[in-house]
């Protein structure tokens, strides 16, 4: 079954940190440019980051430059989202994405102020 799945979230102080996971499963992963998006309540979905097949080519956001960190392990069929420094604002639902239409169930990141 082609899917992804997320993990990770959940509810953190300001300044604290998570570290999503998204595995990958019914597809060659290391094909495939990864990104992470989110959504918050009552705005549009939005994308954070972007890895390359290979780790390469990486993009993110500007709210999210220098405090998260995208990364995969091919072997693992595992993209990850490493958030630091979290703010009240980067709460939303985080969603992997493989490029088009396959998204995961997205994982809730709440961080309290």
């Amino acid at each position: 079954q082609v899917q992804l799945v997320e993990s990770g979230g959940g509810l953190v102080q300001t300044g604290g940190s998570l570290r999503l996971s998204c595995v990958a499963s019914g597809f060659t992963f290391n094909n495939y440019r990864m990104s992470w998006y989110r959504q918050a309540p009552g705005k549009e979905r939005e994308l954070v980051a972007t890895i390359g097949s290979y780790g390469g080519s990486i993009n993110y956001s500007d709210s999210v430059k220098g405090r998260f960190t995208i990364s995969r392990d091919n072997a693992k069929v595992t993209l990850y989202l490493q958030m630091n420094s979290l703010k009240p604002e980067d709460t939303a639902v985080y969603y992997c994405n493989r490029p088009l239409t396959l998204w995961g169930q997205g994982t809730q990141v709440t961080v309290s102020s």
